[in-house]
C-alpha cells in the first residue's frame, strides 16, 4: 500500500501563510543566519502571537490553541529557513511553556504563560556552567533556603538572551549531599532582581546572544520553584527532548543553502551529486523530527535526531563554502553565517554526548570499563 507524504490542503494553506509572514519579517527586520537564536526582535514575536503562532500545541485552558504538532513545526519551517527573527519568542514557545504547563503550579501558569504567548517576555534558560557543560549534574550554582524565599549564588555560561529576558528558568541545585543527579531544582529567575550581573559574550560572528550570568545573593521568592524540590533532574531531562528534536535542528542554515543553490554550477556531476545528497538528508531529517513531534520515536531518540541533523547542517555550510568559493571569505552576512557552522554541533550537547546518550540510555549498551 503506498504512503502518501503530502500535506493536507489545510496544511498546505498554513505553509502558504507562513511563508508570506516569514518574507514580510525578512523584509521588514532583516534575513538572520540562525534566526530563532540570532533573530532577535520583539515586533516579529508580537506578530506572531497575532497569528496565533506561540503555544499552538498549548492546551485552550493555559491559552494555547491545541493544535496537532505537525502545525508547529511546518510554521516554525518557514520561519527559521526564511531566516525570519523568532529568537524573542522561540525558547517560550519551543520550552519553558511547555515545562511550565507540565510542572508548574496554576500560579505560575496564570501568571507567566499569558505574557509568553502574547510575545511580550523573552526567557533565557540557566543551564551550562564553566564546569558542567554537558554535564548537569555537575552544576554547582546554589539555591539555599532561607525562609519564604531561596538564596541563590553561583555562575551560569552560554546563556542565551541573558542580556535582554525577562526570565531566567534557572537550574540550579538545592542539595548537595547524595547522588549528583539529587539535589537538583528548577526555579523561576525574574532579572531584575538585585545581585544579578549579565556579562555578554561577543562570539567570532559578533553576536552577542551568549551571555555570563552571575548571581549574587539573589533572593527568589519559594513560590517560583517549579516542580520537585531537589528531584527536578527528570524535568530538565524532558525539557532538553524539545530542544534537540527540534526543527531549528535541521534548517538554521536553509537560507544559505537556497542562496548556494541559485550560484552552484548544476552542470558539474560532482555539485550534483553534493546537491542530491543534501536534499536527500533534508528529508531524512524532517522525517525524525516528525516523529519528535507525533511522539512515534523511542524515548531518549531525540539524541539521535538532534546529532543527525546538526551534522547535516555543518555539511550544507561546508557545501555553501565550497560553492561561493572566495566570496564565502569576504565578512560579510554569508560570511557570518558560514562562520557559525561549527557551533550546530555543539549547541544543545555536543555529538559526542548524543552518542553516549543514544549508547546507554536508548540502546541499553554497557558502559566501556575504564
Amino acid at each position: 500500500m503506498p504512503v502518501d507524504f503530502d500535506l493536507s490542503p489545510e496544511l498546505v494553506a498554513l505553509r502558504d501563510r507562513a511563508r508570506t509572514v516569514a518574507a514580510e519579517g525578512v523584509r521588514d527586520f532583516g534575513r538572520h543566519n540562525d534566526s530563532w537564536i540570532n533573530g532577535f526582535s520583539k515586533d516579529f514575536a508580537k506578530r506572531m502571537a497575532e497569528e496565533g503562532w506561540i503555544g499552538m500545541g498549548w492546551p485552550k485552558e493555559y491559552g494555547g490553541r491545541e493544535r496537532p504538532p505537525i502545525e508547529r513545526v511546518i510554521v516554525a519551517e518557514e520561519m527559521i529557513g526564511a531566516g525570519a527573527p523568532i529568537a524573542a519568542m522561540w525558547f517560550s514557545d519551543r520550552q519553558m511553556g511547555p515545562t511550565l504547563i507540565a510542572y508548574g503550579t496554576e500560579d505560575q501558569k496564570a501568571e507567566f504563560l499569558p505574557s509568553m504567548l502574547s510575545g511580550e517576555t523573552t526567557w533565557c534558560i540557566g543551564m551550562s556552567e564553566p564546569d558542567a557543560g554537558s554535564d548537569l549534574a555537575g552544576l554547582k550554582t546554589s539555591a539555599v533556603r532561607d525562609g519564604d524565599v531561596f538564596v541563590v549564588n553561583g555562575q551560569k555560561i552560554w546563556t542565551s538572551f541573558g542580556e535582554v529576558a525577562d526570565y531566567c528558568y534557572l537550574i540550579c541545585r538545592t542539595l548537595s549531599e547524595g547522588p549528583p543527579h539529587k539535589g537538583i531544582s528548577e526555579l523561576i529567575v525574574p532579572m531584575d532582581l538585585p545581585g544579578i550581573e549579565v556579562r555578554p559574550i561577543t562570539d567570532m560572528t559578533t553576536n552577542r546572544h551568549f551571555c555570563e550570568v552571575y548571581f549574587t545573593d539573589v533572593r527568589v521568592p519559594v513560590e517560583n520553584l517549579v516542580g520537585v524540590e531537589g528531584d527536578a533532574f527528570k524535568q530538565t531531562m524532558v525539557q532538553l527532548q524539545h530542544e534537540r528534536g527540534g526543527i531549528d535542528r535541521l534548517v538554521s542554515n536553509r537560507a544559505l543553502y537556497d542562496l548556494a543553490l541559485e550560484r552552484a554550477d548544476t552542470s558539474d556531476p560532482v555539485v550534483r551529486q553534493d546537491i542530491a545528497r543534501l536534499e536527500a538528508d533534508y528529508r531524512v531529517g524532517r522525517l525524525l523530527v516528525y516523529r519528535e513531534v507525533l511522539q512515534q520515536a523511542p524515548t531518549g531518540f531525540s539524541a539521535a535526531t538532534k546529532a543527525f541533523c546538526t551534522e547535516h547542517e555543518a555539511r550544507v555550510a561546508d557545501f555553501v563554502a565550497r560553492v561561493l568559493g572566495a566570496e564565502a571569505m569576504l565578512w560579510d552576512d554569508v560570511g557570518k553565517g558560514l562562520a557559525y557552522g561549527p557551533a550546530y554541533t555543539i549547541m544543545g550537547g555536543t555529538s559526542d554526548i548524543m552518542r553516549n546518550i543514544l549508547g546507554e540510555r536508548t540502546l541499553g549498551l554497557p558502559r566501556e570499563p575504564r
